[in-house]
């Protein structure tokens, strides 16, 4: 068989022949320089992402990169709703007030991430590389529980950067079509998955989002309740966390928000997103600290 060439990389017969449906464990054996966390620390410090300040112990300089929070989770009565912030800090500064951290892994399953930022988005495009490549190569797509195992692989492939300061911890959400309800998946840095029975946050402001939901949430939501007390959960996460961002009116920036159903993947539209974030911000006009839960 031929080769052909690629940016001076030669696709030879191991290439070609490749039979493995994990996209990941092929590039492990063809390329593994390319996987998320491989590239070594020192190699980083000239990144756009990354920031030289200060002294550190070891006697190397101090890295400061972008991080990304928070994210907020919760299951609604036909599945399960995905929401994140758009704020992302390099040390003490806002870097970015923009970004996305909610993704379409597939048909019927998202991600959100917090962590270090391009090392996160690393990770967001190689899972679902590798859940497109499963499908093609089984000629179906993975079980939920497969996907977040494999997302639990990518993870702990990343424990060595994460080491260094690269942390990535993602929560996965989707449907599961066998069992016909919304599921969610937590990660600890090492990539150990649970299960998540009605919510979940990360990120820095996830211990103030969480404790928002606890108050809002009840078993069996509608769409727009589950969508509002997610969003009430972020606007509460940046109400007392300054890596977190709340809605932006004077810059129409809104929360990322997005839904996996029976239906499948569906972001929420900007206008819609708008109109979630402004009923908040209204109504926190007259209620600072947001609607509380009957006693009852």
């Amino acid at each position: 068989m031929g080769s052909h060439g690629d940016g001076g990389r030669q696709f030879d017969a191991k290439f070609m022949g490749a039979r493995t449906s994990s996209f990941a464990d092929f590039l492990t054996s063809y390329a593994p320089e390319l996987l998320p966390g491989q590239q070594p620390l020192q190699a980083r410090r000239t990144g756009g992402d990354a920031a030289v300040s200060g002294p550190h112990p070891t006697g190397q300089p101090a890295l400061e990169f972008e991080h990304g929070t928070t994210i907020v989770a919760a299951k609604f009565a036909d599945g399960v709703v995905l929401a994140g912030d758009r704020r992302a800090t390099m040390g003490s500064m806002i870097s970015k007030r923009d970004v996305e951290k909610v993704f379409r892994s597939d048909e019927f399953s998202a991600v959100g991430i917090a962590g270090v930022w391009s090392a996160a988005l690393d990770m967001v495009r190689l899972f679902q590389v590798e859940l497109e490549h499963y499908e093609k190569m089984e000629g179906r797509p993975l079980s939920l529980d497969g996907k977040a195992n494999r997302l639990a692989t990518l993870i702990r492939g990343n424990l060595g950067a994460a080491m260094q300061g690269l942390a990535v911890v993602p929560v996965f959400v989707g449907y599961d079509e066998d069992e016909e309800t919304g599921r969610i998946f937590s990660y600890d840095v090492a990539g150990g998955p649970s299960e998540e029975r009605h919510f979940y946050s990360i990120g820095s402001g996830s211990i103030f989002a969480r404790g928002s939901l606890k108050k809002l949430y009840t078993s069996g939501m509608a769409r727009r309740e589950a969508i509002l007390a997610c969003v009430q959960a972020l606007y509460d996460a940046a109400d007392d966390d300054s890596a977190t961002g709340g809605p932006d009116l004077p810059r129409q920036l809104f929360p990322i928000i997005a839904t996996v159903t029976a239906d499948g993947f569906s972001r929420v539209t900007p206008e819609d997103a708008a109109e979630f974030a402004r009923t908040v911000v209204e109504g926190r006009m007259t209620a600072p600290d947001g609607p509380t839960a009957p006693l009852s």
